[in-house]
């Protein structure tokens, strides 16, 4: 063998070695997406070995592949020879391989990113392309880990920790956003505000823990009737605060009457105690008389003092 061939037969093996041992997926297809190519990576982890693939098409040998949409990717490779790639936040994977590692031990599946290159021939000529995978999986679950933490960061800074609804703070700005809503496009809503009966006699009685487990009854029940749409949350002590967003008032009395009744009827076990209680709310529909978000409040809660004033457990609308 001369040397120039031997320098050539070296030059492809290491070439070769690098092929096989890198650590990405490496699969090389025809315009008709027969694999020709099969590296370790993607043996190992599809256990799938290279005389199982090669010569046969992608599609056949992943029936789970997105076929339409792979084409479309990997077409436009072909005629514009232009690489493509695509991250595991836009599509998690190509190939649904398992994942070991024990750092990530959480994950489903590996993550990828993938990427897919022209190959040209000595001519220009782009008969074939290569897709490259990549095991991202510690990145993307470390990214949706603090995502969720951010998200229940999020959360805990606009909740009520202890009755789970909205905190005062968050719920005065969707109020305004309401009002800013009805003040655009006229479409009814109505405010319920809403508090215990008698609340004082109940701590002073049988202690804060039993008023607390009280406030969050208060809140559970406001929890199984509210809508998606509705917006619920704690004003302060015992007193809640309930939009009911495409209402008009008389359809806000009928849910202020139901959920009045649901208290009305709820026993509170708390402390070797069984406590029964009521609430009194006052309901203020929207309208062009309202001037702010603040006289909003104020006309529901003049309507909710007048609900106390006359007997209590019982709904006033003004």
């Amino acid at each position: 063998m001369s040397d120039e061939l031997n320098k050539l037969f070296k030059d492809v093996h290491w070439q070769m070695d690098i092929l096989q041992n890198i650590d990405v997926g490496l699969v090389v297809m025809n315009q008709d997406y027969t694999i020709e190519v099969w590296n370790s990576f993607m043996q190992n982890h599809s256990s799938k070995a290279p005389e199982d693939v090669l010569g046969k098409s992608l599609f056949q040998v992943f029936p789970e592949l997105p076929e339409q949409w792979f084409r479309h990717k990997a077409q436009a490779v072909f005629v514009l020879q232009n690489a493509t790639f695509t991250t595991w936040e836009q599509r998690p994977f190509l190939f649904r391989f398992p994942h070991y590692r024990p750092i990530t031990g959480t994950a489903e599946y590996m993550y990828q990113n993938s990427t897919i290159i022209p190959l040209a021939d000595t001519k220009g000529i782009v008969g074939h392309i290569c897709l490259i995978i990549y095991d991202v999986t510690d990145t993307a679950v470390n990214k949706l880990a603090q995502q969720q933490a951010n998200k229940q960061l999020q959360n805990l800074s606009r909740t009520d920790h202890l009755t789970g609804l909205f905190n005062r703070g968050y719920w005065e700005l969707r109020l305004i956003q309401e009002f800013k809503r009805y003040d655009r496009y006229e479409q009814s809503s109505s405010l319920i505000m809403l508090d215990i009966d008698h609340f004082k006699k109940i701590n002073d009685k049988y202690g804060h823990t039993v008023g607390d487990e009280a406030i969050r009854g208060v809140s559970r029940a406001i929890k199984e009737q509210v809508r998606d749409l509705d917006i619920a949350g704690r004003y302060g002590g015992e007193e809640f605060a309930i939009i009911l967003t495409n209402t008009d008032g008389d359809g806000a009395c009928v849910f202020a009457e139901r959920l009045r009744n649901t208290v009305e009827n709820l026993t509170v076990y708390a402390e070797g105690h069984e406590i029964k209680f009521t609430i009194s709310l006052g309901v203020a529909e929207m309208s062009n008389q309202v001037r702010d978000h603040r006289n909003w409040i104020e006309r529901a809660d003049h309507a909710l003092y007048r609900s106390k004033e006359t007997g209590r457990n019982r709904c006033t609308m003004l």
